[in-house]
Parts: C-alpha cells; structure tokens; sequence
C-alpha cells in the first residue's frame, strides 16, 4: 500500500466550502446510478482517504467536515421518497463512517421535491442535498426531467427555490444549515443551451454550489467535454463555487481542468469505473502529491472481492449483490491480461465462492499494465436524439396543464 501523503505544498489549492460545509479536499464523486451504491462509495472515499494523514482522517467532525471529499448517493426519485419505498429508504441508509452524508434526488414536481428535502433533513438521512438536472436517459428526459428541466426557466427556478427554502426550514433542528446544491448539463443540444441561465438562477435562489457537466444532453457521453464552458460558467456564477465535469480520467486531467477553467472543484463520474483508487490519485493530486496508485493484477482482483463481499452484505442477497457486481468486471480489468472466456464467466458469476474460484486462476503476479488501464470506461457511443415531451422547446414556461403532466410523469419514474 501507499504511503499518505504529506501536508500540502504551499500553493496546493485550497479546500472547498458548500455552504456550512467544509470539504477539505475540492472533489466529489458523482452520483451514477447502479454504481454508487454504499460499498463503491466506501471504497472510493477509503482510497481518498488513504492520501491523507493519520491527523487529517481523524480531524473530521461528522455533518461538518469531509476531509477527502464528497461521495454522493446514486439519484434517488423524490416521489419514491415521499412515499418511502423499501428500495429507496435502502438506498439513502448511510455508511456510517461516512462524514458527510450526501444524497442526490431527481424530480420535476416542485412541491414533491420540497417534501422529499424536507425527509432527508428533518429525519436526519443527510448533510448535503443536490439536485439532478444532468441525466440524459431517455426515460427520465421524456418526462422533461433531468437535462431537459433546465429548458423551462421558471420550473427550475421553482424547484431549487423551493428546495433551498424547505433545507433551510428544516435544518433549524440541525447543528449546521444542510446546503442544496445542483448538477446540470450545459443544455439540449447547441441551439438550446440553458447553463448560463441556469447558473445565475440557481445562484439567485440561494444554491451552495453548481456542477457542471460540460456536454449538452444529445451528446450524452459522446465526443469531447467542452471545458470552456466551465470557465464561462465561473465568470458568470460569482458568489458560490462552480465544480466541473466531463472527460476526468486522471488527478492530471482534474488538475488541468481546474487551471483552465478556474473551477473551484471537480466531479468525477465514469473516470472511476472499476478503480475507486482513482480517489487516492485525485486527493493526493490536490494536495499537491505526484503519489499514484498503480495496482497490479493482484491488487485489483482484491478490491474487486472486497467490493463483493460488501456488496453483499448491502443487499443481505448473494444472488442479487452478484448480478449487480456483474457490470462492474470489464471496468475492473481494464487493459489486464484476463481472456474473453475468463471476461464472460466473471459476467456471469452468482456467488462469493464462483467469483473465489474465477480469481484463482488469473495471473495474479501479473503488473500494472500501463496505459491500457487508464483513459476512458465504459462507452461513450455517439451523440443521441433528445427524447422529450411534444412540444417541449416551443416555450421556455410551464403552464398549469404542464405542471400536471409533469405531477404526473414524476409517478411513472419513481421506482426506485
């Protein structure tokens, strides 16, 4: 294992403050749904913390101080949470070792997203709160949720308004005030971009702080990042700090997005697929460390075990934690020598011992293999049409017939 890091170099950028909350070291692990479940959040917030010293780990206090930064919840359905589904109340239980607890919801009812902040910071489920307005899937956008909200102006300054005001309530049984903050896309496609506006709305209504992934909603994950509008976004949100999003693979790549745009922090999504130690990169990358993880074949067989067994203890379903777990394998062996037989059987392993079995006869001496394991995860596919309501770009307003369908379509994606 790796050594901690050091104390920052004099210039290493400083930590990063949401409000109330102090966040020691500016980057956040993005909510990505079937991903960060508990035991890939503890993993990757171990791997963050591993890049601190002893002294730094033990000087958080919980709710107040995350000293290796944030790891957020997957999206939750805010009508899932009001109505308190089994799945949805499993999937906001904390880790609780976890210093800061942060869950991310999703909804395009106003008064249902006031109700669910209301649960998570009344009842105590969690210390920061953001907002979806990033998700690019067909079943949500169709319904003029998530990166298609932000195109109808005055719904989405309704409902963070409305979100911000109900923490705020709220939190006057807390010792700290639970800050909202939101993530969005930079618009629907190139001739609809609604960030700018978005920005200054969401800064208005009282937001602790913007993410910003940088492609617009028909790009979905295709193409390149656009970096640039980042740094307008910074020029145009002045008060509250502005986090950046889209092609971090590496702490080089967060370094280097942050000296370009002048962002305050960064989000990183599928850059740790399958290598939750990315964190130990990008927390010792901040503070000013060159420490890098590069595990060999061995190293990556064991967090991919630990990752199952706590999975499995998540669920308290060996069957269920390994379907789950399935997904996660390509992203795990990434560049390393294991065969498309042994590939195929890891994808279809149903139980502890299968998996124990399959990692026996791997190579496990086998070295990092370079580049092969870094750069990109998962596809990226090419740009996608925009699914949305008819008529959804004719007008930048919500009229009442809307606000009911859209009341409406919250229903039929809340199954979570």
């Amino acid at each position: 294992m790796t050594p901690p890091v050091d104390a920052p170099e004099a210039g290493a950028p400083a930590g990063l403050r949401i409000g109330d909350l102090t966040v020691g070291v500016p980057v956040v692990l993005a909510p990505m749904a079937g991903v960060t479940l508990p035991p890939f959040r503890q993993l990757c917030r171990e791997a963050g913390e591993a890049a601190l010293e002893p002294s730094a780990r033990a000087s958080s206090a919980v709710g107040t101080h995350a000293p290796a930064g944030l790891y957020v919840c997957e999206m939750i359905t805010s009508r899932a949470l009001v109505e308190r589904t089994p799945e949805t109340m499993r999937m906001i239980t904390p880790d609780p070792t976890d210093p800061v607890r942060s869950v991310q919801l999703y909804g395009v009812d106003p008064v249902t997203v006031g109700r669910a902040v209301r649960i998570l910071v009344e009842e105590n489920w969690a210390d920061h709160v953001d907002l979806n307005f990033g998700c690019p899937v067909p079943k949500v956008t169709r319904k003029g949720g998530g990166a298609a909200l932000p195109w109808k102006a005055d719904l989405f300054e309704e409902i963070v308004r409305t979100a911000v005001d109900s923490a705020r309530d709220a939190s006057r049984s807390r010792d700290h005030e639970v800050p909202v903050t939101i993530k969005m896309r930079i618009g629907i496609d190139d001739d609809h971009l609604t960030y700018l506006d978005a920005g200054r709305a969401a800064e208005d209504a009282g937001v602790a702080a913007v993410a910003l992934h940088a492609r617009t909603l028909e790009q979905h994950y295709s193409g390149n990042a656009r970096w640039e509008a980042i740094t307008r976004l910074k020029e145009a949100v002045t008060t509250v700090p502005v986090l950046g999003n889209g092609d971090l693979w590496s702490a080089e790549d967060a370094a280097e997005m942050m000296r370009q745009t002048g962002a305050d922090g960064v989000v990183v999504g599928r850059g740790c697929q399958g290598r939750p130690w990315l964190f130990t990169d990008l927390v010792a990358g901040a503070l000013g460390s060159d420490l890098r993880v590069r595990p060999g074949l061995r190293e990556v067989a064991a967090t991919l075990r630990r990752h199952a067994e706590l999975m499995v203890d998540h669920f308290g379903d060996e069957s269920r934690a390994m379907r789950e777990m399935r997904k996660h394998v390509a992203w795990y062996f990434k560049g390393y020598p294991v065969g498309g037989d042994a590939r195929r059987a890891f994808a279809l392993v149903s139980t502890l011992a299968e998996l124990d079995d399959l990692i026996g006869l791997l190579d496990l001496d086998a070295p990092y293999p370079g580049e092969g394991a870094e750069g990109q995860r998962g596809r990226a596919g090419g740009p996608k049409r925009a699914h949305l309501p008819d008529a959804w770009l004719d007008s930048r307003a919500i009229d009442e017939a809307w606000a009911e369908v859209l009341h409406q379509a919250e229903l039929s994606v809340s199954g979570g």
